[in-house]
């Protein structure tokens, strides 16, 4: 597939910024509220954003803080992800009539989520290139009459995105399960999974085990592999205060980005006329993948340092709550400083100064993100960075332990709700206890096994619940067939994206309710609940009325679906719909941590789950205790001429979507169609700022073919020798399939073999 969304645009480059946020995250924040929803109406809808009677933000997970939230509780992102919700464009039907499937492919990414709200059901068949309107009940009949003919219920996989409330979700698996199947495949697939499985083996549950508090009470932060600034703004607030009260932050990341050098907080007089808070202590500008051999670095000067008569290791600890200690001891000792150096582009003396941060501290917490998930050896990553943290007892004490910081609003809240292919057996089990029948056993398929499986044939429908399922995943072309494959493809969606354009030989277009309109249901207005990445339960209520009156919750439409496809369930699906509560009262009975789920809801709006690291300091792994986890250091090979990639998003994105074709913090202005690359690579690759290149992937087998990402411009950027960065999802396409994380299978975006060729066909 040649991306055809390009041109030869005037690129303005300038220098990185040297400060976050302040009057021009402000200016940005109401310039996009004002064009896109108005100015009156803009600011109201801000002031209910993340409060309690008000909504969650629809975009990243971060937490509120618990009863005292501030008059303004959202950053320029979240204020972007609104306006974009809110917005008052519609994609009506008289703009599907003029604009052809093949026309709309030849738009970018941008273009088309800029046409504003989708407001009726479409349907799009083999025979035709423009989607026509629909309606509810021919749409639902459609689905179910395809479902019902399946031979297998294995032949239909459920994807969720992270949007999806607390209630939906719920709803939604219980109706796939009823169906027949596990194949959940979700976006936690593509970004934490490699955490969940990670932190599952080391301390026996897949979330962190920090709050807010912790997070300002600690003595160190090592931020592994994250760019709050741009993809969590609302994090350097918590970094700010534990800075003012002496944090050591330490940032671990191939570029030094502009959110972790200096904060000016836009709510303080001094983040509006000052110079703001200095937050980063010591910046190490790691080679890409190079995470497992910095951090047995940082083990092995704990280790030693103790050895050699200081008290650094936490020995009462390792003792009572730790299993595996003396082969880790052993592991690291064996280990040279070479390696060490070589494979991770960090001297000694630099991880010596990081080690001393953890070495003066009591209290420490390890962040991170996709910059850790998204390797080959990303489950080795959290391994490592929850040994290192095990040193010295940094779980289940304040201002301490583990904190993988989510990118979409509700991802955990899925997970925990039962989105997941390879549900525990006592979920199932309460599922069957609870509504009399027999959840399927066998484990069902993820995001990559489900593409596999659509392109083999063996899975004929695909049913999206929100998200860009198609833009998201790696291997596009090989994505576009095995799509084309399908009998049926559904997109629950609110905006149009490109998933809409590569389907099944009959695509459906169901259009949601957003996290900012009311839902209204026949015994009046419903909340939902979500629940962010510290494990916090707050609701949500929506406040604005639907961009369309045929809008459906997400609630409805799996409600609805169910009952048309289910003749012999026992549950009561509409009267589930009409009530929210009903839902809860079953999440109540279901899932542990939810209990008396209504009236928590009712009389504190929020409430944090349990979570036995953190409160008991109880390991629930197979061990019955925190495992210390040796790995071998697992460099990529990169052949002469080449470099290693990895993909960032931009300041103007959230996920696939993109707001602005611009990068404020990284000085990129015009296009999004770049390569960051140092700039002695430059040189000796014999490169010239701005040039345009085709970017050639690698892979160590042969059978790939060639992938090229045609038309990018080089800009010289400080980031280490030997690696490159450019956006995803532009570059999604170099990467196969088969290039994923080991034990999770998320695709591993951040190691990418790449080339740069030079390019001069650009229309």
């Amino acid at each position: 597939m040649i991306d055809k969304n390009k041109s030869r645009i005037s690129i303005n480059v300038t220098e990185p910024k040297d400060w976050a946020a302040g009057v021009p995250a402000v200016m940005s924040a109401y310039k996009n509220v004002s064009a896109k929803i108005g100015p009156i109406k803009g600011s109201k809808l801000l002031g209910q954003l993340n409060q309690i009677e008000g909504f969650d933000c629809p975009g990243c997970a971060w937490p509120d803080p618990l009863n005292k939230r501030s008059t303004f509780e959202f950053c320029e992102n979240g204020a972007k992800a609104v306006a974009d919700e809110a917005t008052l464009k519609r994609a009506q039907s008289t703009f599907f009539k003029k604009h052809s499937i093949k026309a709309l492919r030849e738009k970018s990414d941008r273009w088309l989520n800029d046409q504003g709200r989708l407001v009726e059901p479409l349907i799009l068949n083999q025979d035709q290139d423009h989607y026509r309107p629909i309606s509810w009940d021919m749409a639902f009949q459609l689905i179910a009459d395809q479902l019902n003919v399946l031979t297998s219920a294995n032949q239909a996989a459920f994807y969720t995105s992270g949007r999806t409330s607390n209630e939906a979700a719920f709803l939604y698996q219980l109706f796939v399960r009823q169906f027949g199947t596990n194949n959940l495949p979700d976006c936690s697939n593509m970004c934490h999974e490699s955490s969940g499985v990670g932190l599952t083996d080391t301390i026996g549950i897949g979330k962190g085990s920090v709050t807010l508090d912790d997070l300002e009470q600690a003595e160190a932060i090592f931020i592994f592999g994250q760019n709050p600034g741009s993809n969590h703004p609302r994090m350097l607030s918590s970094l700010q205060i534990a800075k003012r009260q002496g944090a050591k932050i330490v940032a671990v990341n191939p570029l030094d980005e502009t959110g972790l050098k200096r904060f000016k907080n836009p709510q303080e007089v001094e983040g509006v006329i000052g110079s703001g808070t200095a937050l980063r202590d010591l910046h190490l500008p790691i080679k890409i993948n190079g995470d497992v051999a910095l951090l047995k670095g940082l083990c092995k000067v704990l280790i030693e340092r103790d050895e050699n008569g200081e008290s650094i290791l936490d020995h009462a600890f390792i003792k009572d709550y730790c299993q595996g200690f003396e082969v880790f001891k052993q592991d690291i000792s064996e280990l040279s400083w070479h390696d060490i150096e070589s494979h991770s582009g960090i001297t000694k003396a630099q991880i010596e100064q990081a080690a001393d941060y953890a070495c003066q501290s009591n209290k420490t917490i390890v962040c991170w993100a996709m910059g850790m998930t998204q390797h080959k050896n990303a489950v080795a990553n959290v391994h490592m960075m929850t040994n290192f943290l095990m040193l010295q007892g940094n779980l289940g004490k304040p201002g301490a332990g583990v904190c993988p910081v989510r990118g979409h609003s509700n991802v955990q809240g899925d997970r925990t709700m039962g989105i997941w292919e390879k549900p525990s057996q006592s979920f199932l089990n309460a599922l069957q206890s609870e509504f009399g029948f027999t959840p399927p056993q066998d484990h069902g398929t993820d995001t990559i096994e489900s593409i596999e499986k659509m392109h083999s044939g063996e899975i004929k429908v695909l049913f999206a619940l929100g998200g860009n399922f198609f833009r998201a995943t790696p291997d596009h072309d090989l994505t576009a067939e095995a799509l084309s494959k399908c009998d049926l493809t559904v997109q629950v969606s609110t905006k149009l994206n490109r998933s809409h354009l590569y389907t099944g030989r009959t695509a459906l277009i169901l259009p949601a309710l957003g996290r900012t309109e009311i839902d209204r249901q026949s015994s009046g207005i419903q909340t939902v609940t979500v629940e962010n990445s510290m494990g916090i339960i707050q609701t949500s209520h929506g406040k604005i009325p639907p961009a369309s009156s045929q809008l459906k919750s997400e609630v409805a439409i799996v409600a609805e679906l169910a009952n048309k496809t289910l003749s012999g369930s026992q549950v009561d699906w509409l009267a589930l719909s009409s009530d929210y509560r009903l839902i809860r009262e079953h999440i109540s009975n279901v899932i542990p941590g939810f209990e008396d789920f209504n009236e928590r809801m009712d009389n504190l709006g929020e409430f944090v789950l349990p979570n036995p690291v953190r409160d008991e300091r109880l390991f629930n792994t197979t061990t019955q205790k925190a495992n210390f986890i040796v790995n071998a250091i697992e460099p990529v090979t990169v052949p002469e001429g080449c470099l290693l990639m990895m993909t960032i998003r931009s300041h103007d994105q959230f996920n696939t979507t993109v707001y602005t074709d611009n990068d404020r913090y990284r000085g990129i202005q015009g296009s999004r169609r770049v390569v960051f690359v140092n700039p002695d690579d430059m040189v000796a690759l014999g490169l010239e700022q701005e040039q345009w290149v085709d970017i050639h992937s690698h892979w160590p087998d042969e059978t790939q073919k060639l992938r090229i990402a045609e038309g990018f411009q080089v800009v010289s950027y400080q980031i280490p020798r030997g690696c490159a960065a450019a956006y995803y999802p532009e570059t999604n396409n170099l990467i196969p399939l088969s290039s994923v994380a080991k034990r999770s299978n998320t695709p591993a975006y951040k190691s990418v073999v790449i080339s740069l060729n030079a390019h001069t066909d650009i229309v």
